[in-house]
């Protein structure tokens, strides 16, 4: 293997901690930042593999491989990063290939700024997380008015025509629409937490597509893609059914009246591991992804679509992926997105029945 050679001044000069790993992800240089970073000399951590001296809550090992493969980078952003030496903090991490080494990657780590993080990040989340507290505590006083309203709009429209009977018929359709608002809310912030028993993937996607195929989804077509030889998941399969319908759903409404096409592909991936809070590292080998062909996430937002209240689409609630994230993080599992116009990739990455529940 060709020596990967020297960084220049450069290198020296960035500001952030900045790695360059080998073919076996091994640190080979590191700049002054990341030597102050991990509290360690650039020689001490030569030749050390870098998931060793760095506990990121993110599948690293995949993000590496995707990066080796198709030679672009990854970002993975507002992840957790720690030292073992220091406590978790925000970072933004940046993995790029080196155009003259393949083989080799840029590792960058980008901590968020303390007050970048209390006055956005926080902020934003505390203010959604408030506002579905204060939802759930009004939703049943709001809907049992707006049922009555709804009601008396559909007395005065029986004696009613033409322009007059269209103004009653707006008023019921938006009632529903705020109730169909105020059900999504609650159901957030009141779901249960997963009845977990081993479940045949492909039975949860069959019911997903047919479900699709007959609703939201008809003008689609849905397309199987299945790894016969994979192995059930440890998982609640009614919340399973409802994250796939979220997603079939939203690539169906991504494509609108045109219409396209939906790909469902299972595989198996045992190098996927998650690092838990507690530093465990569990596998979550099961991979399914919903693949579609519409136009694509909007880029400003595609690094917050899990979070409650963001949508790319116009009286989108933002609430749909972010129960999707809610469900799948229950499972212990993983859920990311990789969107491109023309292409959009929601993988789902699960685990497998533990071996001391194979018996029962």
């Amino acid at each position: 293997m060709t020596p990967i050679p020297e960084p220049g001044i450069v290198w020296t000069s960035l500001p952030i901690p900045a790695l360059i790993l080998d073919a076996a992800n091994r640190i080979t240089h590191a700049n002054p930042a990341a030597e102050n970073f991990l509290n360690a000399s650039a020689r001490q951590l030569r030749g050390i593999p870098a998931l060793d001296r760095l506990a990121i809550d993110a599948p690293l090992e995949e993000a590496f491989a995707r990066v080796r493969d198709n030679q672009s980078a990854v970002f993975l952003n507002d992840v957790e990063v720690s030292t073992g030496e220091r406590p978790p903090g925000q970072c933004t991490v940046q993995i790029a290939p080196i155009s003259d080494r393949p083989e080799a990657l840029l590792l960058l780590i980008s901590p968020r700024d303390i007050a970048d993080r209390l006055g956005q990040s926080k902020t934003v989340k505390s203010a959604a997380k408030s506002a579905i507290g204060m939802a759930e505590m009004l939703a049943h006083e709001i809907k049992n008015p707006l049922a009555g309203i709804s009601g008396a709009a559909q007395l005065l429209s029986m004696g009613l025509g033409g322009e007059d009977r269209e103004l009653t018929d707006l008023i019921v359709e938006e009632t529903r629409r705020i109730v169909k608002l105020l059900e999504q809310v609650e159901q957030f912030g009141n779901l249960r937490p997963p009845e977990r028993h081993a479940v045949n993937i492909h039975d949860v996607l069959d019911r997903a597509r047919k479900s699709a195929l007959v609703g939201f989804a008809a003008r689609m077509q849905i397309v199987e893609d299945y790894d016969p030889s994979l192995p059930p998941a440890w998982a609640d399969g009614d919340q399973l059914l409802q994250v796939f319908l979220n997603l079939l759903k939203n690539a169906a409404e991504a494509a609108g009246a045109r219409g396209g096409t939906i790909r469902l592909h299972t595989f198996y991936d045992q190098s996927l591991r998650l690092r838990r809070k507690d530093g465990q590292r569990n596998a979550v080998p099961l991979q399914i992804e919903v693949i579609d062909d519409g136009p694509g996430l909007p880029p400003e937002i595609a690094s917050e679509i899990f979070e409650p209240f963001v949508s790319g689409r116009e009286n989108g609630t933002g609430l749909g992926l972010a129960l999707v994230s809610k469900i799948i993080t229950d499972h212990d599992g993983w859920i990311a997105v990789d969107s491109v116009p023309g292409r959009t990739v929601f993988r789902v990455s699960l685990p497998v029945v533990p071996k001391s529940m194979e018996t029962e």
